[in-house]
């Protein structure tokens, strides 16, 4: 893929991503692409169902003049159920805004795909590296969705964007908006379902104005009675387990997928 090209952006352009609501392919544990991707989960629908009452309450995005989604039907689906709390605003749908292009994994479950490819939760061992026969390389997805997010910030200039995406999505805007090493050994990403992370170009610099926003999931008057948060995934109980010191409350709120 060629260099991303990033354009210039109006000052006060801002953008939030937020991140789908789970989906049954998490819950089947498939690699779940552009031909297995089975939208949300009933919980998922309750999950982005929380954010967009909230958004009704707050009118925290008022004035969010987009709204973007990959075509993957998780995020469509995240997208058609915030579109009523964001002002009605249509869905404008893209697959520059997918998750990672998984190629001829596309439906199988992890376990298989760990044993026919290898396990990669690590991509710094090779970032060059096809995530499937027909998939992306890593560095070939965050230059693609790194682009795309420019993209559409710039057809809004100086205007407040929402995007409907995926982990991976907010994963590269932390890493190339905040310039950090692309092979993600020092940062690994897993906002919450639903959650929002919001950026604002201030002409000079990126301003991450907040990560994981995903309060809505723990409050009754959006969750309900039953909390909607999904418990930390495995390889973070895994680390812990293995000699990492157990975080303290404090900590745990300040500390930042598989698809």
């Amino acid at each position: 893929m060629s260099p991303v090209v990033r354009p210039a952006l109006a000052p006060g352009s801002r953008i939030v991503i937020v991140r789908h609501g789970e989906a049954v392919g998490g819950i089947e544990n498939i690699v779940a692409g552009h031909l297995s991707c089975k939208g949300l989960t009933e919980h998922g629908r309750r999950q982005v169902e929380a954010l967009a009452g909230r958004l009704r309450h707050t009118g925290e995005l008022e004035g969010a003049v987009a709204l973007y989604s990959s075509i993957l039907p998780r995020a469509v689906e995240s997208a058609e159920i915030l579109a009523p709390a964001l002002g009605g605003l249509p869905v404008q749908s893209t697959c520059d805004l997918c998750e990672r292009h998984v190629g001829d994994a596309d439906g199988m479950t992890w376990s298989e795909y760990e044993a026919q490819y290898g396990v990669t939760t690590d991509w710094s061992s090779d970032p060059d590296r096809e995530f499937a026969p027909g998939g992306e390389t890593w560095m070939g997805f965050l230059d693609r969705a790194e682009a795309a997010l420019y993209e559409v910030m710039e057809r809004h200039p100086g205007r407040l964007v929402v995007v409907a995406s995926h982990g991976g999505v907010v994963a590269t805007s932390m890493k190339r908006f905040l310039g950090l090493a692309d092979h993600g050994a020092a940062l690994r990403c897993h906002p919450d379902n639903s959650s929002m992370t919001e950026w604002s170009w201030t002409g000079a610099r990126w301003w991450l104005v907040r990560y994981n926003d995903a309060a809505h999931l723990d409050t009754q008057e959006w969750a309900g009675d039953t909390r909607l948060r999904i418990p930390a995934p495995g390889w973070v109980q895994a680390e812990t387990q293995e000699g990492q010191p157990e975080l303290t409350g404090s900590q745990q709120e300040i500390s930042g997928s598989k698809m």
